[in-house]
C-alpha cells in the first residue's frame, strides 16, 4: 500500500446470471470487469481481491471484496453513490468501510455462509434465473440427510474434477433447512468450500428427497467408500450471504 492510499472494504450484491462468474477470464465478462469498468471511469486505478470466487450464474447478497483506494476519497457515502451510478444494474455496492491495511477479504475470512433456494411453485420469465423449481420437496427427508454435512469431511467426492485443490478437507460448522413463505432454504456455514462443493451436495439433498439416492449412500460417499452421486444442482438458486471476518 501507497501512503496515498487506504484500504477499503466493500460489501457487494450481484446478479450472477449474465456473468461468467465473480473473478476475471480471458474473454469472458465477469463481475470484476463490471467493478473494475466502474472504478476506472472515477479514475482509480486498483485490484480487488474477493472473499472467493463464485461461479457463472452463482448470486451473492453479501459478497465482500476490498480495495486500495486514493485517499481522497475520504467520504465512503459519496464514493458508494458514484460507485453504483457507474455499476450495471445487476452489480450494486451495499456498504464501505474503513479496514486495516493488512486485512485481506479472502484470507482473514472465518465463514461463509450459502443459501441455496428452492419452490415447489412453478417458476416464471421473473423469477427461474433467480431460484431453483423442484416438484417435490421431501421436508423431513432433507432435514435428516443434510446433518451428515456437519463436521470435518474429506470432500473429494463433493468437487468439480479437474480442480486444482489437492487439499479436500473443509469443515461444516452449521447447516440448516428451512421454508419462508413459499421458499424453502438450504443453508451452510463454513471455513471454506471447494469448487461446486455446495451444488454437488445440495444435488446429493435432492436425488434422496427424490428417492434416487439413500442416506446410506450419502454418508459412503461423504466416507470416500464409493461415489454414488456426481450430478451438481444448478447455479441459478446458489448465493453467497454473508462472510464474517
Amino acid at each position: 500500500m501507497q501512503s496515498n492510499e487506504q484500504n477499503l472494504k466493500f460489501k457487494v450484491a450481484y446478479d450472477g446470471s449474465i456473468y461468467f462468474g465473480s473473478q476475471k477470464q480471458p474473454d469472458k465478462h465477469t463481475v470484476e470487469d463490471e467493478l473494475l469498468k466502474a472504478f476506472k471511469r472515477l479514475n482509480i486505478k486498483t485490484k480487488i481481491v474477493f472473499s472467493g470466487r463464485t461461479d457463472r450464474g452463482v448470486h451473492a447478497s453479501g459478497q465482500i471484496f476490498n480495495a486500495f483506494i486514493p485517499k481522497h476519497w475520504d467520504d465512503l457515502k459519496k464514493l458508494k453513490k458514484v460507485l453504483n451510478h457507474q455499476l450495471d444494474p445487476s452489480v450494486k455496492i451495499l456498504h464501505i468501510s474503513h479496514v486495516d491495511e493488512n486485512f485481506h477479504s479472502r484470507f482473514s475470512a472465518k465463514r461463509r455462509t450459502y443459501r441455496y433456494l428452492l419452490t415447489t411453485k412453478e417458476t416464471n420469465p421473473f423469477n427461474q434465473k433467480y431460484i431453483t423449481y423442484e416438484e417435490n420437496i421431501d421436508v423431513e427427508t432433507i432435514k435428516k440427510a443434510i446433518k451428515e454435512f456437519v463436521g470435518v469431511h474429506d470432500f473429494k467426492y463433493f468437487h468439480k474434477t479437474g480442480s486444482d485443490k489437492e487439499l479436500t478437507k473443509r469443515e461444516i460448522y452449521e447447516v440448516d433447512f428451512y421454508k419462508y413463505k413459499d421458499i424453502y432454504v438450504i443453508k451452510f456455514v463454513a471455513n471454506s468450500y471447494l469448487r461446486s462443493q455446495i451444488r454437488l451436495m445440495v444435488g446429493a439433498l435432492l436425488a434422496i428427497s427424490n428417492k434416487k439416492l439413500t442416506i446410506e449412500e450419502l454418508k459412503e460417499q461423504l466416507a470416500l467408500k464409493k461415489h454414488n452421486f456426481k450430478t451438481p444442482a444448478s447455479a441459478n438458486g446458489l448465493y453467497l450471504a454473508k462472510i464474517t471476518y
